[in-house]
């Protein structure tokens, strides 16, 4: 009778081998499907047909651009009222007096197209913009200044960055 206690399923060690891979997996796939429904990533690009037709567009506003001689250095500094971030963005061009009196800014988050903002950044003096901003996540961003029919790229690393230099698309 001794040896048919000790022959009992739940005392051989690889009953509990053979249990642990399965219930490993299950546990595996449920903690995923978690994830899955908690993080959403956003879609990259809603159309992206109607995005790939328009590329000769986006690389005639970057000539223009060029042809300006436009240049950009965003500097961002805590808001002149205390409260949150203001973004200072002086532009170089061939022509000053040219430049709009509004242009758009994006920030434009690597990963998480949630996190990204546009604000108007609205002329102080010839060459110089500001606005406020909102909070921003941490990251990667892409900046991106437009005007009708010209735009301006950069990046910049948030909270380590608190500087980026601007210019036409190559």
């Amino acid at each position: 009778m001794a040896s048919t206690a000790s022959n009992t399923w739940y005392r051989n060690p690889l009953v509990w081998l053979l249990i642990l891979f399965p219930a490993w997996s299950v546990v595996a796939g449920v903690s995923t499907v978690v994830l899955a429904f908690q993080v959403f990533d956003g879609v990259v690009v809603d159309d992206y047909y109607a995005r790939g037709k328009a590329i000769n567009v986006t690389i005639e506003r970057d000539v223009a651009a060029q042809r300006r001689g436009l240049t950009a250095l965003a500097t961002l500094a805590p808001a002149a009222s205390g409260a949150g971030r203001s973004i200072e963005v002086r532009l170089t061009a061939l022509d000053l007096s040219s430049l709009p009196g509004t242009l758009q800014l994006s920030l434009l988050h690597a990963t998480h197209g949630g996190a990204d903002v546009h604000v108007d950044l609205v002329r102080e003096s010839p060459g110089l913009y500001r606005t406020a901003l909102p909070p921003l996540a941490q990251g990667k961003f892409y900046l991106q200044i437009e005007a009708e029919d010209w735009r301006l790229v950069g990046a910049l690393r948030q909270p380590a960055e608190t500087v980026a230099s601007l210019g036409p698309a190559q």
